[in-house]
């Protein structure tokens, strides 16, 4: 009897769902899931009829972050050191894999979030979270180390430097009712309600013009380190641009026609 996988493939139109799928250990990143993420991602940036990917776990929880379990010194070297090189391979690509897609991602955070799960929910443009989730930082109070996989950049963006600073040193859980108080995501909804919420939002993504997801990305980040009259320049530059694409033109059409707008696909 063969092994179940551990990333689950679904499709529903033109939105793909990958599913975190070691529920037994609460979905940590072992480098074989790791792998296939980056694996299906390849596949999906190339499938145009994918136009939003929703990301969520198995089981009880969304991902616990780094297999501790499989942790050990290599014969030759540190553990540091095979840690990190790691991460440049694998791990951290996994991360720009996801936010360079050029279609919307949406985290439907199922249960617990901790450790560099953090980082991979957060690498969604859209976090959706269900009312008994939480999210832990167990790095620093718990490891000695720092959060990763992203976790700081996204983190401090979110919910500013102070409260980032205070949930990396004092490891206390972020639930998902007070996550979304401090605009970690998007909403927070009844457990039981998550899966069809979810996939609703997707497709509501997925409806969005296909240049969508990586223009706002853009736009957000330099938004975080430009002074105003930078950012200003900046928007004005990408309408120009995009005011003459055909996703503008559909916009203004459905608009004065009073129907919704209707984009093409990628």
């Amino acid at each position: 009897m063969s092994a179940e996988p551990v990333l689950l493939r679904e499709r529903h139109g033109a939105v793909a769902l990958l599913r975190l799928n070691l529920p037994a250990r609460l979905n940590p990143l072992t480098l074989p899931l790791q792998q296939a993420l980056r694996d299906a991602l390849a596949e999906l940036r190339e499938d145009r009829t994918v136009r939003a990917l929703l990301l969520t776990g198995s089981g009880k929880a969304f991902c616990v972050g780094a297999d501790l379990a499989s942790m050990s010194p290599p014969e030759h070297g540190s553990l540091g050191q095979q840690t990190a090189d790691t991460m440049h391979a694998l791990s951290n690509r996994l991360i720009e894999d996801l936010r360079s897609l050029p279609f919307p991602v949406l985290s439907a955070v199922n249960g617990a979030c901790a450790g560099a799960g953090v980082g991979l929910a957060l690498a969604g443009d859209v976090v959706l979270a269900a009312r008994s989730a939480y999210f832990y930082l167990p790095f620093m109070p718990r490891l000695g180390i720092v959060p990763d996989l992203g976790t700081t950049w996204f983190l401090e963006r979110s919910v500013g430097r102070a409260r980032a600073v205070a949930l990396s040193l004092l490891g206390e859980r972020l639930g998902a009712e007070q996550a979304a108080q401090w605009g970690l995501v998007w909403r927070c909804v009844d457990d039981a309600d998550l899966p069809a919420q979810a996939l609703a939002l997707a497709q509501r993504l997925a409806a969005l013009p296909a240049h969508a997801a990586p223009e706002v990305r853009v736009v957000f980040e330099q938004a975080g380190r430009q002074t105003l009259p930078e950012q200003l320049r900046s928007e004005a530059e990408r309408q120009r641009e995009l005011i003459d694409r055909p996703a503008f033109a559909e916009g203004v059409r459905a608009f004065l026609g009073k129907r919704e707008p209707v984009f093409a696909p990628r």
